[in-house]
């Protein structure tokens, strides 16, 4: 075997091991109902003993519920996540109902570790997400009943109530824990907040300006 060859051959091993070890691992048991009662925290909950593991565990009802939407944003979700049903732990799966009065809407937000597709049960909203630095492309559209939308991994996006009655719509998400920060949180309500006049500063300043600080 030629010099050539050999060289290829180590080239071509190593693509493929580092493949391997960038794609997320699958779990390594048919499931992992999360011992929720646990404070041990390693990529997810510990399991509970398999012979205690019941149906229940698997099972969530009332995502027909609509949320209490009286609240400042006129929005509620109704999230079905790990805490909701401990077997889906280590899964990579999660959904919600999210519910918006007229009017009303979600703040701009990001799930650092999931994308999120929507679908819309009723109504018409608005979404729309902006891409990261250097561009800052702003995506928007407007959605009504059965349409689909995708929001792409860890980048901040929004929805909104565009309509003359009540948004419902579904989302499903590639985590079975997604962590939603939203912006406005971040800026206004961190401890110990952010100096007020530098706050006043950044949002102030005009379109010219953005991204030379």
């Amino acid at each position: 075997m030629g010099a050539n060859v050999i060289i290829l051959c180590i080239l071509a091993f190593n693509f493929f091991v580092n493949i391997v070890f960038a794609s997320d691992s699958s779990p390594l048991q048919d499931f992992c109902v999360a011992d929720l009662t646990s404070s041990v925290r390693i990529n997810g909950f510990p399991c509970v003993d398999p012979a205690k593991v019941e149906a229940d565990n698997f099972f969530f009802r009332g995502l027909h519920l609509a949320g209490n939407t009286s609240n400042p944003t006129g929005s509620a979700a109704t999230i079905v996540s790990v805490n909701r049903i401990p077997g889906l732990n280590t899964q990579g799966v999660a959904i919600a109902r999210v519910d918006i009065a007229e009017n009303g809407f979600i703040p701009p937000h990001y799930q650092a570790g999931s994308a999120a597709i929507v679908t819309v049960l009723e109504g018409s909203m608005e979404v729309g997400f902006v891409t990261a630095s250097p561009d800052y492309r702003h995506y928007s559209k407007v959605l009504e009943k059965g349409d689909v939308f995708v929001f792409p991994y860890g980048l901040v996006h929004y929805v909104r109530n565009v309509g003359a009655g009540n948004v419902a719509f579904l989302v499903m998400f590639n985590s079975e824990n997604p962590m939603t920060t939203y912006v406005p949180h971040v800026l206004f309500g961190a401890n110990p907040g952010i100096d007020a006049g530098f706050l006043s500063r950044v949002l102030a300043l005009d379109k010219k300006s953005v991204g030379k600080f």
